[in-house]
């Protein structure tokens, strides 16, 4: 079995709000030396499956497909083998 661990991200020149109001509340926390947070999504998904190349052609399908808007989003990911 392996294990997709998947990171899906705003592109840089992607305004976050969700980050920025983060940003803020750190801040009025007394947090000022943070310049700027961005949020991202984190998914795992365990595949039946030992062959690496297939499952790595899937998780890129599924991402491009659905997890991530590939307009605005970038993702990356690694392939963990699980104890079966």
């Amino acid at each position: 079995m392996l294990k997709a661990k998947i990171h899906v991200f705003l592109k840089p020149s992607v305004l976050d709000p969700q980050g920025q109001a983060v940003t803020n509340s750190l801040h009025s926390l007394g947090y000022d030396a943070i310049k700027e947070t961005r949020i991202s999504k984190y998914i795992e998904i365990t595949f039946d499956d030992d062959d690496a190349d297939k499952v790595s052609e899937q998780v890129h399908t599924i991402c491009n497909k659905l997890l991530a808007n590939v307009n605005t989003e970038k993702y990356s990911f690694e392939l963990e083998l699980m104890d079966s």
